[in-house]
């Protein structure tokens, strides 16, 4: 059962990892729904100094290195899909209950 489980696992990444490379490119550039408050509301600037953002691994969804719009997009789908994979399946790990073991009669 339990290498069973583990072959879901990986074919799931390998779907999300192909959707995230060939969809990510066709997300929408509009602003999404907090961005577009904030400019009705007009209180955009106010976030816009927060230094925290300089140092995002991948801002505004695009690899700085990457010249390519669309190619650029695809990576930080793809990057982006797998840290939050990797992230989720090391606190698995880590959570992972122990073996049950009983002491022998």
């Amino acid at each position: 059962m339990k290498r069973r489980l583990e072959g879901w696992i990986w074919i799931g990444l390998g779907a999300s990892l192909l959707v995230a490379l060939f969809l990510s490119p066709f997300a929408s550039s509009s602003p999404d729904g907090l961005e577009k408050v904030a400019e009705t509301g007009g209180f955009k600037e106010k976030g816009e100094g927060w230094n925290l953002l300089k140092y995002a691994p991948l801002p505004d969804y695009a690899v700085p290195w990457v010249k390519n719009k669309t190619v650029s997009t695809a990576l930080s789908g793809l990057l982006g899909t797998l840290a939050v994979f990797l992230v989720a399946f090391g606190i698995g790990k880590i959570l992972k209950k122990p073996p049950n073991f009983s002491p022998r009669p």
